[in-house]
């Protein structure tokens, strides 16, 4: 089964769905206008049900199928959220609110949703109900997990999930996916070092906190290379350095180190929190200062269950002919949560030869909405045949 043809006709309306959402980029939790404008679609496509504020600005549309006798309930998932970032595009529809941006594609996710919900409110032909979910906040906000918190899955009797992601390393019209793991989880940290400030010319007067954390970095790339299993995989960078002063002639009495940490196995996530604890204290220790370490747990990693993937990579070959085999990635998403609440699976779908994600001149490719939607469509009508 290629392309579903009803896409094809729609793919017009659907697009200027998605730039007109692009036009009115939403940052976090704010996404009130995406979220109002996906609530008056649904409604518009005449769905049995219609709720707003799951997970603050989340929203979730029900769709009856034909017939329902199993009770089954199959939810499929795009994130509305946008990024703290200025658009360089030059696009006729570009970003008309300032210091936000569709940098990574949210708006194609939830125009590609809605256009499957169009079709799906038309035609019905499956046997139970599937969840349209709506997400705010991917992009550092956790908006899965608000979802999650909130009841959805309960509420809504939701069995089985399904999101989607679109990629510029692949061609349009292509899909990747992997079972088990398939993004890394995401661990924030700061460490803050407390030293002795004093004169830069009578530096032995001092307790040199820049010292401590150049050497606190160093040691921490040891972790990895002398810590983790060769076999496992593990990310430790520290992406900001800054000291309590930027005078020429004064050694600082503080510096603080921000980063991430990025893992696959819950062990190895255990293992690289513990010691970095104590590389950090053991260093400045050894200057004679103080270094505390704040380790934050952000999203866990995104794992595949076995069968949804499988599925997934059925439902994606007949869409597109083919479905590869998607490299394990250090990035993370926070579509994690709704899998660790209920099994899924998450792929990929390409978007052609753009600007990388999260880049200024990135656009999503509007060619990718027909196999998108098809997807999540088919999604439905095969996972759930009508009776």
């Amino acid at each position: 089964m290629p392309v579903k043809n009803r896409f094809a006709e729609l793919h017009t309306e659907i697009t200027a769905w998605r730039r007109d959402i692009h036009a009115h980029p939403e940052v976090l939790y704010e996404t009130h206008r995406t979220s109002a404008l996906v609530a008056e679609k649904l409604k518009e496509f005449g769905c049995d049900e219609v709720v707003t504020g799951i997970g603050r600005t989340g929203v979730v549309g029900i769709i009856k199928g034909k017939t329902d006798t199993k009770g089954n309930v199959v939810g499929l998932r795009a994130d509305m959220d946008a990024l703290p970032m200025q658009e360089q595009t030059g696009l006729e529809y570009a970003s008309e609110n300032e210091g936000a941006m569709h940098a990574c594609g949210h708006d194609g996710h939830t125009a590609m949703l809605l256009g499957a919900a169009k079709y799906l409110s038309e035609t019905r032909n499956f046997d139970g109900a599937v969840a349209l979910i709506f997400q705010p906040a991917e992009e550092g906000g956790n908006g899965a997990l608000a979802m999650v918190e909130d009841g959805m899955m309960e509420r809504f009797g939701i069995q089985e999930v399904y999101g989607m992601h679109n990629d510029p390393d692949l061609e349009i019209g292509e899909f990747a996916l992997r079972r088990g793991p398939m993004l890394a989880a995401v661990d924030f940290f700061t460490i803050e070092i407390e030293g002795k400030g004093g004169h830069a010319a009578m530096p032995q007067q001092t307790i040199d906190p820049i010292i401590m954390g150049t050497q606190i970095h160093s040691a921490l790339q040891s972790i990895v290379s002398r810590n983790v299993d060769p076999v496992d995989r593990a990310v430790v960078s520290v992406t900001s350095f800054q000291t309590g002063s930027d005078v020429f002639n004064v050694i600082p009495h503080t510096a603080t180190l921000k980063g991430t940490v990025r893992t696959f196995a819950p062990d190895t996530q255990d293992m690289v929190q513990a010691r970095m604890a104590d590389v950090v204290a053991g260093v400045a220790a050894s200057f004679g200062g103080t270094a505390t370490l704040d380790y934050q747990r952000i999203t866990p990693a995104t794992i595949n269950a076995d069968d949804q993937a499988a599925f997934a990579e059925e439902v994606a070959t007949a869409v597109a002919g083919q479905c590869s085999e998607a490299p394990l990635v250090m990035g993370g998403e926070d579509f994690s949560y709704m899998l660790q609440a209920r099994p899924g699976a998450f792929i990929m779908v390409g978007n052609g030869d753009s600007a990388a994600l999260h880049h200024p001149e990135y656009n999503f490719n509007d060619e990718a909405i027909p196999y998108g939607s098809s997807y999540l469509s088919e999604v439905i009508e095969r996972r759930m045949p009508a009776a």
